[in-house]
């Protein structure tokens, strides 16, 4: 069930990867398989895994400006102990129209009461701050960050960040990725079930609000003559995806 998971969402960041001919980059790449969706990927990780092409630091990308036309991670955001300097990074580095794609933890009243009391990881809705201390290598994390900047904090993360419009914020997923087990637990069900489930998940689309766990989350690189409208905070531009 967790490969059909992986899959769906590896979908989603396939189908919204912009047309062009720039290189695209995976962040956090490790054992996945989005190559198998995105054939010219770049895949990276912070260190040596088998099958990973480059080993670097999401804080000091290895490119020229202006040459990716996307960047794309799963669960990786949350482990970024300065998204400032990611985001400056990828600001250097993605062209306009580029975008930024990911698949990263949500804040609802469902996920905080998972992800806080059963899970491994920090989770911290109420964290002041963007960053956290640096513990190694996916041994820091704010399970709660993607949703801090990209939500609670939204029209301060567009004014530092004039130049990334944020395009779409899909929560989803409250209940496929527990039946799972995730990546260290024995999955709770088999992988018949999963299309069930998220078609479950896909009549539940008007309460994600309060139950997503996960949301699919797409940003683009605007030029300096485009203007963004004034934001709403407490906005989400929900856009649903179904299997």
């Amino acid at each position: 069930m967790l490969r059909l998971i992986y899959k769906d969402s590896y979908a989603f960041i396939a189908s919204e990867i912009p047309a062009g001919s720039g290189a695209i980059l995976e962040l956090g790449s490790g054992p996945g398989f989005l190559k198998e969706h995105i054939p010219d990927l770049i895949t990276s990780d912070v260190f040596p895994c088998s099958g990973v092409k480059l080993v670097l630091d999401a804080a000091c990308l290895p490119f020229a400006d202006d040459t990716l036309r996307a960047i794309v991670m799963t669960d990786v955001l949350q482990h970024l102990q300065n998204p400032r300097r990611f985001f400056r990074e990828a600001s250097r580095c993605v062209e306009v129209g580029g975008k930024v794609i990911m698949i990263e933890p949500w804040v609802s009243q469902w996920s905080t009461l998972i992800y806080s009391r059963f899970h491994h990881e920090p989770f911290c809705p109420e964290a002041a701050e963007w960053e956290f201390p640096a513990a190694g290598p996916l041994a820091g994390a704010n399970g709660a960050l993607p949703w801090i900047l990209f939500s609670r904090d939204r029209e301060q993360f567009e004014r530092e960040f004039p130049q990334w419009r944020i395009e779409r914020i899909a929560p989803d997923m409250p209940f496929s990725y527990l039946f799972s087990g995730g990546v260290s637990l024995r999955s709770l069900a088999p992988g018949g079930v999963f299309k069930f489930l998220r078609w479950i998940e896909s009549k539940l689309q008007p309460w994600m609000e309060s139950l997503a766990m996960f949301a699919a989350i797409s940003l683009v690189k605007i030029g300096p003559r485009q203007v963004l409208p004034k934001s709403n905070p407490a906005r989400l531009d929900y856009a649903v995806t179904t299997p």
